[in-house]
């Protein structure tokens, strides 16, 4: 059910990389780290596929790169800048209205401000390895940066971090693209493999998720029962 509600979009992604090339990695990682669900694992690996297939290359005026390596480290620059501008925007709605909306409505999620000062510590002291390690770890690459923005990192300093972070995970994606397209003639079958890796992935790392929060829930309402008793 899951494919049959993504093959319209991974066509569409397709579509934009084939007709725009290395702009429509931009634009698309763009979309796709502004917490809109556009898999990275679809756009990458894709534009990996076109490189070694030779469909895409970039080109500057007469000037062209035609090494596949360079090609592909080019697409993981391109990547990079794309999850840049998304995430900016998610930063920045994380620094102008996510502290006021967790200060009025936190409390009905159990959220009080000591969380929020422990937040801030914890972004002071751990803020930069967190942003970086976290773009290359799926899904919780996306949303780590409007705990960022509501902690006022500096801008500049979330933006090299997420530029570094992520050049090695659009890379790896392109190549991953790259290296079954050799063997595959058909990137629906690229695909195929890449959905039953990666499906196995998030479901691991929501499991994790999913059981840091149970955490996080039962030592927020503990005190509570304590103070009743």
């Amino acid at each position: 059910m899951l494919k049959k509600i993504l093959a319209p979009v991974v066509l569409w992604i397709e579509m934009v990389i084939a007709s725009l090339g290395f702009p429509g990695i931009v634009w698309l990682m763009a979309i796709e780290s502004a917490c809109i669900p556009l898999p990275s694992e679809v756009i990458m690996p894709f534009a990996g596929y076109n490189i070694v297939k030779g469909h895409m290359a970039f080109a500057l005026g007469s000037w062209q790169v035609t090494h596949v390596g360079w090609n592909l480290f080019l697409a993981g620059v391109a990547g990079a800048l794309g999850c840049v501008l998304g995430l900016a925007v998610a930063y920045w709605v994380g620094i102008k209205g996510g502290r006021p909306f967790i200060q009025k409505y936190g409390k009905y999620a159990l959220i009080r401000m000591r969380d929020i000062d422990r937040s801030d510590r914890w972004f002071q002291k751990w803020g930069d390895s967190a942003i970086f390690f976290s773009r290359l770890m799926p899904v919780v690459r996306t949303f780590i940066s409007l705990p960022a923005g509501i902690a006022r990192m500096p801008f500049w300093r979330f933006s090299l971090l997420t530029f570094l972070g992520s050049v090695p995970w659009c890379w790896f994606l392109a190549w991953i693209g790259a290296y079954l397209g050799q063997r595959e003639g058909d990137f629906q079958k690229v695909y195929e493999q890449l959905h039953q890796y990666f499906h196995g992935v998030d479901i691991v790392i929501l499991a994790v998720l999913a059981g840091l929060f149970a955490f996080w829930l039962w030592h927020h309402l503990k005190p509570d029962a304590e103070e009743a008793g």
